[in-house]
């Protein structure tokens, strides 16, 4: 399949994704446009100065990511994961087929959205025991997830697909870029941590994975303002 037929499906489409470089949900969004080949023009939204087209496009939340596909807006990124997924389903199909699996791939990805993220927040945003508290019901997550991914390759089964797009940009933090040391130790974690390498290896979410050092320089920023 040569270029031409890759984005055949997209062809006079105009696809804008509202963004912030360093937004996981952001990632989710950017991670689905590439497993599918879409052609799209990322925006960059400043928070201090938030555009237009924005308030235009999200006046409920004022808020990234938002996907615009042919002027009209897709808010919140699992909803524009799936949307993206049905309107170009014939490459690299997200979610499962099957009914069954499909309700399960939208339960766990809420899980991770609701619950794992939440603790997620809390950690990088608190201080002391607080802080510990956040970090701990983090690790009990992964605990969780663990014993869902079993011996299989990704979340989907052999297909990399909706948990795993919803889950991997916290791993952008907590893995491979060692923002927090040994936080997540292999030797306690090796399934999710394998998880991770495969899922990193992928074309799709290394391009769009923001450059380690800016994000360490962002942080680095961050604490010693606080």
């Amino acid at each position: 399949m040569d270029d031409s037929d890759f984005f055949l499906s997209a062809m006079g489409d105009e696809v804008i994704l509202l963004n912030f470089w360093l937004s996981p949900y952001g990632m989710r969004v950017r991670i689905a446009l590439e497993e599918k080949g879409i052609k799209y023009e990322n925006r960059e939204e400043d928070f201090s100065n938030k555009s237009s087209l924005l308030f235009q496009m999200n006046p409920v939340h004022k808020k990234i990511p938002v996907l615009i596909h042919n002027s009209k807006p897709i808010c919140e990124s699992l909803i524009a994961v799936e949307y993206i997924d049905e309107v170009w389903n014939e490459q690299s199909p997200l979610l499962p087929s099957n009914p069954y699996q499909r309700a399960q791939a939208r339960f766990w990805a809420n899980y991770v959205d609701t619950v794992v993220y939440k603790h997620a927040m809390r950690f990088w945003t608190t201080e002391g025991e607080e802080r510990e508290a956040a970090g701990q019901e983090f690790l009990e997550c992964l605990k969780l997830l663990e014993e869902q991914l079993g011996d299989e390759p990704h979340f989907g089964g052999n297909n990399f697909g909706f948990v795993d797009v919803a889950l991997v940009p916290l791993f952008c933090y907590f893995y491979t870029f060692n923002l927090y040391g040994n936080f997540i130790s292999e030797a306690q974690y090796p399934k999710i941590i394998s998880w991770a390498r495969r899922c990193t290896q992928r074309e799709s979410v290394s391009k769009s994975f923001p450059q380690e050092q800016m994000v360490k320089d962002y942080v680095s920023q961050k604490r010693n303002k606080g």
